[in-house]
């Protein structure tokens, strides 16, 4: 079941030529990559991938719902937060799928009310709303 948006507020746009072996574009040429396959997947390795880009936006969207949770609960997200993102690759019984970890640091935050922010970020992040149901995904305080 799918929940609609009830007003789109930002609509992103890229373009793409040659899939894991050829660049992609946003509308905006803010963002022009090219794009290789790792090695580990038989690629050269010398450009990024998707699960790279996955990775990157993941983590930057939910630490995103951590700043906007966070503010909503009247809690300081420190300066030197960070999230360390693993997006894995590998063979479902239809084909492929990934699997994405959270690695979350809120130092100075007490554990109980950091892993309160992590759990209601779950819930509002747009990464975590897509994701949810559809791939594994280990969210982890250290």
């Amino acid at each position: 079941m799918t929940t609609p948006l009830q007003k789109v507020v930002y609509t992103a746009r890229a373009h793409t030529t040659g899939g894991r072996e050829g660049s992609s574009r946003s509308d905006d040429g803010l963002l022009d990559v090219k794009l290789s396959p790792p090695k580990a997947m038989g690629g050269a390795g010398t450009a990024t991938n998707p699960e790279q880009l996955f990775a990157a936006g993941y983590s930057a969207c939910f630490m995103g719902a951590l700043k906007h949770v966070a503010a909503m609960k009247k809690v300081a997200i420190p300066a030197d937060a960070s999230i360390d993102a693993e997006v894995d690759i590998g063979p479902i019984p239809a084909g492929f799928g990934i699997a994405a970890r959270l690695a979350i640091s809120l130092p100075g935050i007490d554990r109980a009310v950091a892993q309160d922010l992590i759990d209601t970020a779950h819930q509002v992040c747009p990464y975590s709303n897509a994701t949810r149901g559809n791939i594994e995904v280990g969210l982890t305080l250290v």
